[in-house]
């Protein structure tokens, strides 16, 4: 893989079109995601079955604790998906300008609400043309701002504060997140909340895994590689609206690399060869 100017775009030889790489996600953010994927995961399976119950299984309890494993993997993933979300908060100061995103509103920019409605005018197949991000699109930034972001934090607070009655009194849960339980106004409303949290959560997965492939398939840009990557591919080398961006090269594996802002590096990746 060589670099290039990244004005200059380079054809494939196998179909004619030109290509651009950059690369924008760092190794910690491409972890945090598919670590909090499986979280979810866990989280979504076995608080479902916390909420609905399994039928009794007759016998003595010693000999039928299903439930108490259920609820030991739903706590185990709440501990991976709270402490990943730490970490993904700290690399937000620590990583590139892409690793911002997630926490970043732009409430006050015109120009950005502007590039969301586009956006959503592309997802409801009123505009022809899409326009290319190296990072998230304004639509995606707010969509993860509100349930990743804002939606962990709700989740995060409201599980601990169910688990610190479980936990007691004396628990470092209950002394943290005891305040939640009254201000909700009693156990049942936090669980309620935090069941159709989980339904708010499983909802956006569902809209993010669709609107992925798509923006595959129709942006002629790479998005699901680019979280195994980090390399964000450009099929046809249009000029993405957001290229003005700090982004790193895609040759350089530093997570500190391109930080210092200037322009983004592209680089060209060798097409394969036609097959006869």
């Amino acid at each position: 893989m060589t670099t290039s100017d990244p004005s200059q775009d380079t054809p494939s030889p196998s179909t004619g079109r030109f290509l651009k790489a950059i690369y924008v996600y760092e190794v910690p953010v491409r972890l945090w995601h598919w670590v909090n994927a499986l979280a979810i995961t866990v989280l979504a399976v076995t608080g479902y079955l916390i909420g609905s119950p399994l039928p009794s299984t007759p016998g003595e309890a010693s000999a039928n604790f299903l439930m108490g494993y259920i609820r030991f993997a739903h706590f185990a993933a709440g501990y991976v998906f709270a402490i990943g979300f730490l970490g993904r908060l700290y690399w937000a100061f620590a990583g590139n300008h892409h690793a911002k995103q997630l926490f970043r509103f732009p409430f006050w920019d015109g120009h950005w609400w502007a590039e969301l409605f586009v956006e959503a005018r592309w997802y409801l197949f009123l505009e022809r043309e899409p326009k290319l991000y190296v990072g998230h699109n304004p639509l995606a930034q707010f969509a993860m701002f509100w349930v990743i972001g804002i939606g962990s934090v709700f989740m995060i607070v409201t599980g601990f504060a169910l688990y610190g009655e479980g936990a007691g009194v004396d628990s470092w849960q209950d002394r943290v997140f005891g305040w939640v339980i009254p201000l909700f106004g009693q156990s049942q409303d936090v669980h309620t909340w935090h069941h159709l949290g989980m339904w708010a959560i499983l909802l956006f997965v569902m809209v993010h895994i669709y609107a992925a492939v798509r923006e595959d398939i129709m942006s002629r840009q790479s998005i699901v590689s680019t979280m195994v990557s980090g390399v964000r591919t450009f099929k046809d080398a249009g000029q993405p609206a957001d290229e003005d961006a700090p982004a790193e090269p895609a040759h350089s594996r530093r997570f500190h690399a391109g930080r210092k802002g200037g322009a983004a590096k592209t680089a060209t990746p060798h097409a394969p060869e036609p097959v006869d």
